[in-house]
């Protein structure tokens, strides 16, 4: 068998929360190509490892842990100097948003592409930021404070022009929850805005039929919530969505970090 060494790297958003979406059966794109929730907790040798046994790859799997790192540690527990991965992750605090705030990408909503903070910013010109921002601080959600802010991407969606919208401030790390605070901000803009929010359709990163979103959030639970009516999504149907399931037992025999 071919030998493989994968030189390990923290999660940088910790290793101890695991949120949903969970990515099912028949919606495996380029951009999710596995069974595990969108915030997954796994470092990258934990999901070499994961993915050997779920993919049944042939391969002489080595990884060499991570010195001084415990599950409860994120980056910034790490001391280390931050080198984005990405134009678009171009911060520590980004990272946390990230899990979530990616299925902004399958709206017509800004996600902050093409300003210097994406992700830490969602808006669109036909939001009012300040009843939108009004709307959410009742919505229940932890560790996060959502501004009123506006916002002009130079490129991307809605590129020079003057978006209304929120930004991003986590408050507290571990009471974070990015996907359930994503989907809220969706949820109010699509209650607030019906005639003017929308799904993108196909393309999107190599897809040609399913929806942008489905493949981002790794089935078509979220899009069909909506479509009963967003007015109607209580906090049981939120949680309901988000759960992991057996995740944790799943991914037991593979965790290298206590």
């Amino acid at each position: 068998m071919t030998p493989v060494l994968v030189l390990d790297r923290i999660n940088p958003i910790a290793g101890n929360q695991a949120e949903g979406p969970m990515l099912q059966a028949g919606f495996e794109s380029f951009v999710g190509g596995a069974a595990i929730p969108l915030r997954h907790g796994l470092t990258l040798g934990e999901l070499a490892l994961l993915m050997r046994f779920q993919h049944g790859i042939k391969v002489d799997l080595s990884v060499l842990p991570v010195r001084r790192w415990r599950r409860d540690n994120d980056w910034l527990d790490m001391n280390q100097h931050w080198l984005a991965p990405s134009p678009n992750l171009p911060s520590p605090s980004s990272l946390w948003i990230y899990p979530g705030g990616v299925m902004t990408e399958g709206t017509n909503l800004s996600e902050g592409r093409g300003t210097t903070t994406p992700f830490e910013v969602i808006g669109a010109p036909w939001i009012d930021p300040i009843r939108f921002s009004r709307r959410l601080q009742d919505a229940g959600l932890t560790g996060v404070r959502l501004l009123p802010n506006r916002f002009c991407p130079s490129f991307d969606k809605h590129g020079g022009r003057s978006c209304g919208g929120v930004s991003i401030h986590v408050t507290d790390p571990s009471a974070f929850r990015p996907c359930r605070t994503a989907i809220t901000v969706l949820a109010a803009a699509a209650s607030m805005y019906p005639d003017d929010f929308r799904w993108l359709d196909p393309p999107y990163e190599y897809e040609y039929n399913l929806p942008p979103i489905d493949i981002i959030s790794g089935n078509d639970r979220l899009r069909r919530l909506f479509a009963r009516g967003v007015g109607s999504i209580s906090q049981d149907d939120l949680t309901e969505l988000l759960a992991v399931g057996n995740w944790w037992d799943t991914a037991s025999d593979f965790l290298l970090y206590e």
